[in-house]
């Protein structure tokens, strides 16, 4: 395949690192609906106000999920922990960035407020308070034709809202997605694991790890798509085996959420995956498996398609990518085809050819 544009790469001296993806940041109108389904998604609540929501996972974490009390349903933005303060200070020098301040939420902790190229909140956070786990049921023992690790026993796994362990990482769709990768390697170190192509060799999905040098990381913990409009696309939650997914997906169906897509295997990330959407539309993933790949695994480049999503399992629907069409994203749509580089009538037919 003849690349004929320039594919999101990785920095050598970024800004500062990102060790770990450590919240989502959510406006909702109505935190009893929110926490309903996040509850029945399987995180589990820390703490509820009139104005704020906090609810996390069973790992080390006090909060991996904000949301937060609005008159209209949006996605704000996401918190990525850094390795220093040395590293924050440099962040507060970044254009429209904020000063370090403390935290107010729960582990305390520094932070900085960046808006990224799209006009997504990012903050960096560092030196927040050590979290306690919280207890998770085991993965079940498999029996195989090469190995029997189980006798005179059954599998029972429990019937009841999937223990999420952490949020594992967002996708964003993205109007300037060039530059928005590039701020991302740049400010925060993430490598390209995989990018996805048009058939001329234009990238449109780059799935991006953390650099951790030899401590493996997921394949990724940012995805960015290039789209017509900033916006959210979904965000991901790992569970412990594949039955958790599976009694995931039958206590979310159980309780009338709607589901968006799976159960299956993605080919890029390997992780075997679930989809469904929250009160608002949005899609959240239950996965287990994903691959894990050091810093110095290279970047791979491959074509895009439907097809080319998972190895098994249903094939994506035509209506897990099609877009909200409103007044608003027509005009951002309009607006977005005059002024970015990345977007052009020429490449929105081709993606619509390849997923509508």
């Amino acid at each position: 395949m003849k690349l004929t544009t320039a594919q999101p790469a990785r920095h050598p001296h970024p800004t500062a690192k990102a060790t770990a993806l450590a919240y989502l940041i959510f406006d909702r109108p109505d935190l009893e609906q929110a926490e309903h389904f996040l509850n029945d998604f399987g995180l589990q609540t820390v703490s509820r106000g009139d104005a704020l929501l906090l609810l996390r996972g069973t790992g080390p974490s006090h909060y991996c999920y904000v949301v937060r009390k609005a008159s209209k349903a949006r996605f704000v933005g996401f918190g990525l922990q850094v390795a220093s303060r040395g590293e924050l200070d440099a962040l507060a020098k970044l254009p429209g960035a904020s000063e370090v301040e403390r935290s107010v939420l729960a582990g305390g902790g520094y932070v900085v407020r960046l808006i990224d190229p799209s006009g997504f909140r990012v903050d960096a956070i560092w030196g927040q308070a050590p979290a306690s786990t919280l207890p998770h049921r085991l993965p079940l023992p498999f029996n195989s034709v090469d190995a029997t690790v189980r006798i005179n026993g059954t599998q029972r796994p429990p019937e009841r809202a999937p223990e999420i362990i952490r949020l594992g990482h967002v996708v964003l769709e993205l109007a300037d997605y060039q530059e928005t990768c590039a701020w991302y390697t740049r400010h925060f170190g993430f490598i390209p694991s995989d990018v996805q192509v048009l058939p001329d060799g234009s990238p449109v999905v780059a799935f991006m790890r953390l650099d951790l040098g030899d401590k493996p990381a997921d394949h990724h913990t940012l995805a960015l798509a290039q789209g017509f409009v900033a916006t959210y696309s979904h965000s991901a939650y790992e569970l412990v085996d594949a039955d958790a997914v599976g009694m995931g997906q039958r206590v979310l169906r159980d309780n009338g959420w709607t589901h968006a897509w799976g159960i299956g295997r993605h080919i890029l990330g390997s992780q075997i995956f679930d989809y469904w959407q929250d009160p608002w539309g949005d899609k959240h993933e239950h996965y287990c498996d994903g691959d894990l790949f050091t810093s110095d695994e290279p970047t791979g480049i491959h074509a895009v398609s439907r097809e080319a999503m998972a190895q098994w399992g249903p094939t994506m629907p035509r209506s897990f990518t099609k877009p909200r069409l409103t007044p608003a994203s027509i005009a951002a749509l309009i607006a977005n085809l005059r002024r970015s580089p990345d977007l052009t009538l020429t490449k929105l037919r081709t993606l619509a050819k390849i997923f509508a």
